[in-house]
């Protein structure tokens, strides 16, 4: 199994990149994010491997990072997703802002990646949110919060101030956020009003 090629970038297509490894030209499929941050032909360039075996053909699949390669291989694991929908993901998301979408169950940032419609991003927070956590640089408040508002376990108080918060115009994680900080400095026993008020402080900074 090859886990990493070494080479000189020889030419580029829209989802591939040919690398000249000792004289043996690798096909390697990556994301658009990938491509681009690839040099020119002619240069060096390094890319961490994900080797598909089948029985009629054996395909590569390129990242510019172990991190990112491990991520298509998470996004794989999502029933219904396949190495294009993964790479188009990629190709939208760095790794920390796709983890950070999951775990704070963001769906419109997913749903971003061209063919993937909110109910393929719903699978994939769904699937991987249990994982995302490790990869993501969100508060862990944050997030906490986020999920209680999702399953409806939320403090009515703190249901309420986001409520009000987003019916004032700003995004329900702008709002969650701002609470979120709100909670934090209030304690458990803060009203709505005391919620609201400072939420308010929190998106004015």
């Amino acid at each position: 199994m090859i886990g990493k090629l070494k080479g000189i970038v020889d030419s580029f297509g829209d989802d591939w990149v040919i690398l000249d490894v000792g004289g043996v030209g690798y096909l390697v499929h990556c994301s658009t994010r990938t491509l681009q941050g690839l040099p020119a032909p002619g240069e060096a360039a390094q890319l961490a491997i994900e080797t598909y075996v089948r029985e009629d053909m054996i395909k590569l699949f390129g990242f510019g990072a172990d991190v990112e390669r491990e991520w298509f291989r998470l996004l794989m694991t999502v029933q219904g997703i396949g190495s294009k929908v993964a790479l188009a993901i990629l190709g939208i998301l760095k790794p920390a802002d796709l983890a950070n979408a999951i775990a704070l169950q963001d769906k419109a940032q997913i749903s971003r990646a061209p063919g993937v419609g909110p109910k393929v991003a719903a699978r994939v927070i769904a699937e991987l949110k249990d994982k995302a956590p490790a990869f993501s640089t969100a508060d862990p408040t944050f997030v906490s919060l986020q999920e209680e508002l999702h399953d409806k376990r939320a403090p009515q108080a703190v249901a309420d101030a986001v409520s009000a918060l987003t019916n004032l115009g700003y995004a329900q994680l702008q709002a969650s956020a701002a609470v979120a900080a709100a909670a934090r400095s209030a304690g458990e026993a803060a009203t709505t009003e005391t919620l609201i008020r400072l939420g308010l402080k929190e998106l004015a900074r």
